[in-house]
């Protein structure tokens, strides 16, 4: 099985996941969960039970540089 398709395959009924840090009577934009190995999961607080987004660490490790270097405006 393909690294990608084994992260969709995992259970994600315990992962622990966490929000950007604020005000804590606020939920983020998003919630994010370590997966192992530096694979990460994100989803929409507001809809726990939708869509989830799971990447491996070099796609995490991709998004955030370029996110750092301005790739989303």
């Amino acid at each position: 099985m393909k690294e990608k398709e084994l992260l969709y395959a995992l259970d994600l009924s315990e992962a622990q996941w966490l929000s950007p840090p604020g005000d804590p009577a606020r939920s983020g934009p998003v919630e994010v969960a370590a997966l192992g190995g530096g694979a990460v999961a994100l989803r929409n607080p507001a809809d726990p039970r939708g869509l989830v987004l799971r990447f491996t660490a070099h796609e995490w490790e991709a998004f955030k540089l370029g996110a750092l270097h301005g790739e989303f405006d």
